[in-house]
């Protein structure tokens, strides 16, 4: 009777009791979470606090004690070195739309024309920063995607503009210059010119773009298209052809 009555019941469920979450991993959880929130933001203060004091202890020093705030007050004005570049800058924009400011920009660059090589770098980055912003400049306007270095793997690229000159006209195809980073540094990467046909235009942002760079593809951007966008697909090319396809549903 007692054997019986021992026994496991065969129709009552077999209860499974879940495992108890310790106190050290609750508390870990809560660390990770607070790790989450600030490390962002202390780093994004941090790098701007110290661009903002390399521009003060750059700048500052330059102002004449007389005109120095900092003669007169017991404490350092932060930003006012960055305050002081911007209201330079903009004075010169002024100044350069004027008769005399385009006459003293000419001569200036006549004179650095004349220099053999201060006047590549000059010339070099003058068109840099006019292709930049320019606000018709379709410079890091597009996200695309390429196969890259090889046929069925694919990597992000901006396109910079449009090929001319002697790499356009030895091309039978549409060449663009697209801009490769390295991961997880975006300042150095390949310059590509690649026919437009073989590249897919993404619809993510170039600050998205960049943002998936740095992180060597752990931030993902949303996918914006609409479902009818996301059925056409695209397939690596086969062989040597060069055509990047659409998927046959």
């Amino acid at each position: 009777m007692n054997a019986q009555e021992n026994k496991p019941n065969a129709e009552e469920p077999l209860q499974i009791k879940p495992p108890k979450i310790g106190v050290v991993r609750h508390l870990r959880g809560y660390f990770f979470a607070g790790v989450l929130i600030t490390a962002p933001l202390g780093i994004t203060f941090y790098l701007a606090w110290l661009f903002i004091n390399w521009v003060d202890d750059t700048i500052t020093p330059l102002l004449p004690p007389a005109y120095n705030p900092e003669t007169y007050l017991p404490f350092g004005v932060p930003g006012l070195g960055l305050l002081i570049v911007c209201i330079v800058m903009t004075f010169i924009g002024a100044t350069t739309a004027g008769m005399l400011g385009r006459f003293l920009l000419r001569t200036s660059e006549r004179v650095l024309s004349r220099m053999p090589v201060i006047r590549s770098v000059y010339s070099a980055l003058k068109q840099i920063f006019e292709t930049v912003l320019s606000r018709q400049s379709d410079a890091f306007r597009e996200v695309v995607l390429f196969e890259y270095p090889r046929r069925g793997s694919w990597a992000l690229g901006f396109i910079t503009g449009k090929t001319e000159g002697e790499i356009q006209s030895s091309t039978e195809d549409e060449v663009v210059n697209v801009f490769l980073p390295t991961t997880p540094n975006p300042t150095s990467g390949y310059l590509l010119f690649l026919p437009r046909r073989e590249l897919v235009i993404l619809s993510m942002t170039v600050e998205e773009g960049l943002k998936m760079v740095i992180s060597g593809g752990i931030v993902t951007p949303l996918d914006r298209r609409t479902l009818e966008e996301r059925t056409v697909k695209v397939a690596a090319a086969d062989g040597d052809n060069k055509t990047i396809l659409p998927v046959d549903d």
